[in-house]
């Protein structure tokens, strides 16, 4: 039963990435910055890279999957700076605070799945 309620907690996990790599997408549009090609272009890619990897987490775990959503959250998180785009401010805080939603999540999942092997598949 515990490993049910973990597998249920990680799918938790993998549904709040989707929402948060949706609202990533529809930010340009949304905060108004959709003119800046860079920011929304990069908002557009790793949106679409994190959710897809949300949706494979859910249907099957894979420990690799967190990994790369770890490393996907680190980019989104720095690209303003990386990209240039800091000062575009609604840009940058979206892209930070994504960013650092989708790598903590994928820290917490990855803590989970190293505490219990047989979740890993």
């Amino acid at each position: 039963m515990n490993g049910l309620k973990q597998r249920s907690e990680l799918t938790a996990i993998n549904i709040i990435n989707a929402v948060a790599a949706a609202f990533l997408f529809f930010a340009p549009w949304l905060l108004g910055f959709s003119g800046e090609k860079t920011a929304s272009w990069n908002a557009w890619i790793s949106s679409l890279l994190i959710a897809g990897l949300a949706i494979a987490a859910v249907v099957e775990l894979r420990e690799w999957e967190e990994w790369i959503n770890l490393i996907l959250g680190l980019w989104v998180a720095a690209s303003p700076w990386f990209l240039g785009f800091a000062g575009v401010t609604y840009a940058m805080w979206t892209h930070l605070a994504v960013g650092l939603v989708v790598a903590v999540l994928a820290a917490v999942e990855l803590w989970m799945i190293r505490q219990s092997p047989q979740v890993a598949a």
